[in-house]
């Protein structure tokens, strides 16, 4: 039994369209590859928003990480990233940054990005007006070398 030459047009598009999805896509990769076999530059996540700092009344008490929060010790409270996670925070209104380790979360309706320890607001200087507009860029779950 012959295929009628509507039923045989049909199958030739089925074959040309399976084609196309298993060729294109080896062509295409072969097309844009440089021949270098460097590894992709890491994407840097940048996230922006306003940053607070904590009260005096948490001092002490257990983060979600499980340590003991200090207003002396470069940490942050963020809802976004993981727990243990470095970050640089950047205040934008006058450019000081500080490298800070994520170790706690904030409250699930809280708007702001990070809340920083005592210590990390006094260094960006916005201890005086109590928030701030930030940058914040995650550096990893390695500490940081610093300068």
């Amino acid at each position: 039994m012959k295929p009628s030459p509507k039923r045989k047009k049909w199958l030739q598009f089925i074959l040309l369209i399976a084609a196309l999805f298993i060729i294109a896509p080896n062509t295409l990769a072969q097309q844009t590859d440089t021949g270098s076999k460097a590894k992709p530059a890491k994407v840097k996540r940048v996230l922006y928003g306003m940053a607070s700092f904590y009260s005096n009344k948490f001092n002490g008490r257990k983060t979600s990480s499980g340590e003991i929060f200090s207003q002396n010790k470069f940490t942050c409270a963020c809802n976004v990233l993981p727990l243990g996670t470095w970050v640089r925070v950047t205040n934008l209104r006058n450019g000081r940054s500080v490298v800070v380790k994520t170790n706690d979360r904030l409250h699930p309706r809280m708007k702001r990005i990070v809340d920083l320890s005592r210590v990390a607001a006094v260094k960006l200087g916005y201890v005086s007006s109590g928030l701030t507009r930030v940058k914040v860029e995650v550096l990893g779950k390695k500490a940081p070398k610093m300068e």
